[in-house]
């Protein structure tokens, strides 16, 4: 693991930091960052892409995923004597 020194650069009234473009690049990091605030530190992970599957491609993983969803057949809330 590379350590690095940042400093905080004045932003507004904020704080920031400048990372190296060769570090942007190798973790992926153009699409943004998802900072996770951890005890005693906080960690940058890249930002995924957001998909949003259509209901085809959502029946069709589910369905290949091999999971038992017949307990999501038969309501089980007593609509169905009604």
């Amino acid at each position: 693991m590379k350590t690095l020194e940042a400093k905080l650069t004045k932003i507004g009234n904020a704080r920031g930091i400048r990372l190296p473009a060769e570090m942007i690049r190798k973790h992926h990091l153009d699409g943004g960052v998802l900072l996770e605030e951890r005890d005693g530190e906080i960690v940058l992970r890249a930002k995924a892409a957001f998909v949003k599957l259509s209901w085809e491609e959502t029946a069709r993983q589910m369905a290949s995923s091999g999971e038992d969803w017949s307990d999501w057949e038969t309501p089980t809330d007593g609509w169905d004597s009604e």
